[in-house]
């Protein structure tokens, strides 16, 4: 009923507190709450700090969207949960599963704010050089097309079959590592998504343009793509950052708005949902390891390993070292734990054709909808319209850079610039910033880096 709160306020003078709590009553109790003048009143306390009530918000994205609001400027390494256990032996599975959402979303973004310190710059500067390499962008129009997203996992291999009897009537998002996958099944996707800045991606890419020009990209420019797919059409992905935005309203480039998620294979579903009113089927989507097997065969990365191999280090040995460290790693089951969370809230249309992963929950639909569906359309041209952005195209990193720069002179974007691009860009300051609690950095630091990391051709690291 809230008589920790002064204690912990006169303890830690600085520090923030939001509170949760199950039980809607006792939030009413804590407001009607008299007390003398000399004592601590939770009713006043209460009506400045942030707080969730009920049983209903935790069953929907309220503590997703309670928890970014009031952690956006906090040093994730330093929150701390505290429980009141007597709620657990009254209110059970509610309470379990509010702790669990509120330990996912710290796990979740402890694991992209570590991804960012090191990547930032990466993306940054990916992001100015995709710029140059948008010469066609795709817009579209939901239609009622079933879809199936393929993923890399090592059960893609057992869809196959099915995926290329589908594939005249289904649109096929495939993520880039699942392509080599799916052409050795004789499966041509419709849509390549990308999301991954790092330079390692490229090596998905090159068996694409190595046979013949993919049809479409999905991509957020701040994945890593390779120079050919500059004339290859893009449906461009804006992860609802405020600098991305500002700069796709100056360029007039249309984008999707799907946030980042940390995974390709959320991205992809959350694009569905957008492009189709039609079911959804997922394959290759395992967040888990089958065994030694990480992937689906063949899989992009396979040469490196077998390159590495010899008779001390035989290519099984390198297999099991690294699908036990990517089990110890521990990103797919923070993966998985999301997954799972996410199906609540998402339409309840989406299927796995596979039924050894966490989505198996009703593989036999497909045939269904492939009997619906339309034999030989032209997807491409039915359901997208193709914009030519080559006339424009030579001036568009430095308008995105100059659209940035002015925001961060503009007083009534530059807080939020500097939120997003500080952490970004400037990492070992920011890091030094909070643990000193001293939060100037300025503006021509920030625009200094601006430029530097969007004009730079080698970044190390």
């Amino acid at each position: 009923m809230g008589y920790i709160i002064p204690v912990l306020q006169e303890r830690y003078k600085t520090s923030k507190i939001i509170v949760f709590h199950i039980e809607s009553e006792l939030h009413y109790q804590v407001i009607d709450h008299n007390s003398n003048p000399g004592d601590y009143s939770a009713a006043i306390l209460y009506s400045k700090i942030p707080a969730l009530y009920g049983v209903e918000a935790m069953e929907n994205t309220e503590v997703q969207k309670f928890l970014e609001t009031n952690l956006q400027e906090i040093n994730i390494d330093r929150v701390r949960i505290i429980e009141w256990r007597p709620s657990l032996n009254y209110f059970k599975e509610a309470y379990v599963r509010l702790l669990s959402l509120v330990v996912n979303y710290i796990k979740q973004t402890d694991a992209v704010n570590r991804t960012t310190a090191v990547f930032g710059k990466r993306w940054f500067n990916n992001f100015f050089k995709n710029l140059g390499m948008v010469n066609r962008t795709l817009l579209y129009k939901q239609s009622s097309i079933p879809i199936i997203i393929t993923g890399s996992g090592p059960s893609l291999e057992q869809t196959l079959p099915l995926i290329k009897k589908a594939q005249q009537n289904c649109l096929i998002i495939a993520a880039s590592s699942s392509i080599m996958a799916l052409a050795a099944g004789g499966i041509t996707a419709d849509i390549i998504i990308a999301t991954d800045g790092g330079s390692w991606a490229l090596k998905h890419f090159y068996p694409c343009y190595r046979n013949a020009v993919p049809k479409a990209l999905a991509v957020n420019l701040i994945a890593a793509l390779p120079s050919q797919s500059a004339n290859t059409p893009k449906l461009l992905l804006n992860d609802s950052s405020f600098w991305q935005t500002i700069i796709f309203h100056e360029l007039a480039l249309p984008s999707i708005i799907i946030p980042q998620r940390g995974t390709v294979t959320a991205t992809a579903i959350e694009l569905a949902i957008q492009l189709t009113k039609s079911n959804i089927y997922l394959a290759g989507i395992d967040s888990s390891v089958n065994d030694i097997r990480t992937h689906a065969k063949p899989y992009s990365f396979d040469s490196l390993f077998l390159d590495k191999a010899d008779r001390f280090n035989p290519f099984y040995s390198i297999s099991f070292t690294r699908s036990s460290l990517i089990r110890k790693g521990g990103s797919l089951d923070i993966y998985a734990a999301w997954f799972k969370n996410q199906l609540e809230f998402w339409p309840k249309r989406i299927y796995s054709i596979c039924a050894s992963n966490i989505f198996a929950n009703g593989s036999g639909l497909l045939d269904s909808d492939i009997i619906k569906g339309q034999a030989g359309i032209d997807k491409q041209n039915k359901y997208f319209k193709t914009v030519n952005n080559s006339e424009n195209l030579p001036g568009f990193r430095e308008r995105g850079i100059a659209a940035l720069l002015n925001a961060v002179k503009n007083k009534e974007y530059s807080q939020n610039i500097k939120q997003e691009l500080i952490p970004l860009l400037l990492p070992d300051k920011n890091a030094l910033r909070e643990k000193t609690n001293n939060r100037i950095i300025s503006d021509h630091e920030l625009e200094t880096a601006i430029k530097e990391i969007a004009f730079a051709k080698v970044l190390n690291g």
